[in-house]
């Protein structure tokens, strides 16, 4: 079939697979041509098959020579439908990871689910005895709780009051006042229980239980505090009540770890476009005003560049991980620069719908949002006719 990019609202419901192998095959080649780098060795990535888990994926395979596992969601194509991307991109990185070599293992399932949990330590314990690197990248909106089986939606709503400013339809590139209406506390507890440290704790908890966790391995999640204009709707909102219990959690996890030399941090990233970031009123103004500023300071970053940069600067430097003072890794440090944030903020107010391509990297949004499901891709041929049933090596 010819694929082409179906949208409904802030997501797309179509996903090219050449398109997504291709984009894969770009952050390999960024890592390769960054240089090899003393790293994990055997790395289980929950959440891997979009942003930042795959790109912490792709980093420690091809910049560490590293064996990894993979536990994303399954997906199944038919010739009328495609497969998600998280599907393309893993199938893709499994061929690459086999044609160089490296041992790679996919665990197809429900991350939250305990038969998820248990099928991932079995194959840990059979192909790599035990892992030394645990990512914890899943991003979902909603979680089943398998002790209580109470089912948890997450909400992306402000607390205390309602919250106005800003937003753009990034399609049209139309500007509009928004206001959400505060949460409840029901709410707030379900988004703490969907995307909280809830989930981690339980993984680390299983894996080191079951023997498959090396006494000095390292365990980290992704987080994100992002700017004083975001904030009522973001980190003082319902996703920042979640994103504080995970930052708690890896202050827990690390006092557990610790007396056999493990580790357990929270890595505050940047700013990047994401499904789950195009979500958020407000958000993809504020990306599309920053990707502008930091591309014209020479600063910008995308999920690998991240990847690569966590690595070698923070979790694997001879000098040791620098942290802030609440023991956070600090990978948004350009994003936070004063520098960039006072242009940020020079911009913002001046912002309308008849200038916003020229303050402001819309249209790169736009394109990277695209890009998510394979699309928009230079050196791909979309009127090709191509298979959408895109079967996964070593997958479990």
């Amino acid at each position: 079939m010819i694929i082409k990019p179906r949208t409904r609202g802030f997501i797309c419901t179509t996903a090219h697979p050449a398109g997504c192998a291709h984009q894969v095959q770009q952050q390999v080649n960024y890592v390769q041509g960054q240089g090899q780098f003393t790293g994990p060795r055997k790395v289980l990535v929950i959440g891997a098959s979009t942003g930042y888990g795959l790109a912490a994926r792709v980093a420690a395979a091809f910049g560490a020579g590293a064996a990894t596992v993979g536990v994303y969601r399954p997906s199944t194509a038919s010739e009328t439908r495609t497969a998600s991307a998280g599907w393309y991109n893993s199938a893709a990185f499994e061929e690459m990871a086999y044609t160089s070599g490296l041992r790679s293992y996919s665990v197809c399932g429900d991350a939250f689910t305990a038969e998820t949990k248990e099928r991932t330590v079995e194959l840990i314990r059979r192909e790599l005895g035990q892992v030394d690197l645990v990512i914890y990248s899943v991003a979902s909106a909603r979680r089943t709780d398998p002790q209580t089986g109470a089912v948890h939606q997450s909400v992306l709503k402000p607390l205390g009051g309602t919250y106005t400013n800003t937003t753009v339809n990034f399609h049209t590139g139309e500007l509009s006042t928004v206001q959400i209406e505060p949460a409840t506390e029901a709410e707030m507890n379900d988004t703490v229980h969907v995307m909280g440290g809830e989930d981690w704790r339980l993984w680390i908890e299983a894996l080191r239980d079951s023997g498959v966790l090396a006494a000095d391995a390292v365990t980290l999640a992704f987080s994100y505090i992002g700017p004083e204009l975001t904030q009522a709707v973001y980190r003082d909102g319902t996703i920042g009540r979640a994103k504080d219990h995970l930052e708690a959690t890896a202050l827990q996890l690390n006092e557990q770890l610790a007396p056999a030399g493990g580790r357990a941090y929270v890595a505050v990233s940047k700013g990047l476009v994401t499904q789950s970031s195009s979500a958020i009123p407000v958000v993809p103004l504020y990306i599309s005003v920053l990707y502008k500023v930091m591309k014209d300071q020479g600063l910008h970053e995308g999920c690998i560049e991240q990847a690569y940069r966590l690595y070698t600067d923070f979790l694997y430097n001879p000098e040791g991980t620098p942290v802030d003072e609440q023991g956070r890794i600090r990978i948004d440090d350009r994003e936070m620069s004063h520098a960039v944030q006072k242009e940020v903020d020079r911009i913002w107010p001046m912002l309308t719908t008849e200038n916003v391509y020229q303050y402001s990297d819309l249209t790169g949004y736009r394109r990277e949002f695209f890009q998510l499901f394979g699309f928009e891709t230079s050196g791909v041929d979309y009127e090709a006719d191509i298979n959408p049933v895109v079967a996964i090596r070593n997958s479990y």
